[in-house]
């Protein structure tokens, strides 16, 4: 959980800027993207697999 307190002489824009940087540091919103439509475990399964595929073919192009 991202956590901000307001500093001496800090606006709440800089606030804000610092607690989106925090956010993003800690991988809270690509958590939000990847919970934000339930998807079951079969597919997340075939993704995977299609997502090591492609890893896998990208590697051969760079060794060829």
């Amino acid at each position: 959980m991202a956590e901000v307190h307001r500093r001496q002489n800090e606006s709440l824009e800089d606030m804000l800027k610092r607690f989106r940087r925090e956010c993003a540091k800690d991988g809270i919103y690509a958590e939000i993207k990847k919970r934000r439509y339930y998807v079951p475990p079969s597919v997340r399964k075939k993704q995977k697999e299609a997502k090591k595929k492609l890893k896998i073919k990208g590697r051969e192009k760079t060794c060829l």
